[in-house]
């Protein structure tokens, strides 16, 4: 895997996966190489956010955490599906979620998850920027940027972090905004001005 798809990789699967997952401790465990793994611009918040990841006890409540932010039980401080944040009606599976499985099947990318998710979950689309990076297909990663992530991704990230009570969540959006933004500035994009409805 190239360097460029590990911090995606990193960010999707915390982002996707229960932190007592075996694919998410594999990704804890690499939290302190994240500021060598991108010429960050801002390399002084980065490295901070990730020592403040050595002070969080990870079976300390971390798994309650996740489920009050990432799974579908009650009221979600922060859903974590576009279709949320674009939907009149706050629904899943809505007009934005099918529009974005049509350029998953455009780009012939294939999604290969346990649970029955939406597609437009926030850490599976994060983990496919990082296949569309790392087989360099800018077309496709300026199309999911500009039109699918990123005009509701960062007021999802906004609501995670003032959602989060564990201390890991809080930066962990931190950290995905930042590489959003640098991803953005990167790629030239300019994301579709969306109306949010959260």
């Amino acid at each position: 895997m190239s360097v460029v798809a590990i911090l995606p990789r990193i960010l999707g699967t915390l982002f996707y996966y229960s932190p007592e997952s075996e694919e998410a401790q594999e990704m804890i465990s690499q939290l302190p190489s994240i500021p060598d793994l991108f010429p960050w611009s801002e390399m002084q918040l980065v490295t901070n956010l990730c020592q403040s990841f050595a002070e969080v006890d990870i079976n300390a409540g971390l798994a309650y955490t996740y489920a009050t932010l990432f799974e579908r039980q009650g009221d979600l401080p922060a859903p974590p599906w576009g279709s949320v944040y674009l939907d009149k009606e706050n629904m899943l599976f809505s007009d934005s979620t099918e529009a974005y499985c049509r350029f998953l099947e455009k780009y012939e990318l294939e999604l290969n998850t346990a649970a029955k998710d939406p597609e437009d979950q926030f850490g599976l689309m994060i983990l496919t920027l990082g296949v569309l990076m790392e087989s360099e297909n800018d077309e496709a990663t300026i199309e999911l940027l500009a039109i699918h992530l990123l005009p509701w991704a960062y007021r999802y990230l906004e609501l995670v972090g003032e959602a989060d009570k564990s201390h890991f969540y809080a930066p962990l959006a931190t950290l995905a905004e930042q590489f959003l933004r640098e991803v953005q500035e990167a790629y030239e994009v300019t994301p579709q001005p969306l109306e949010l409805f959260l």
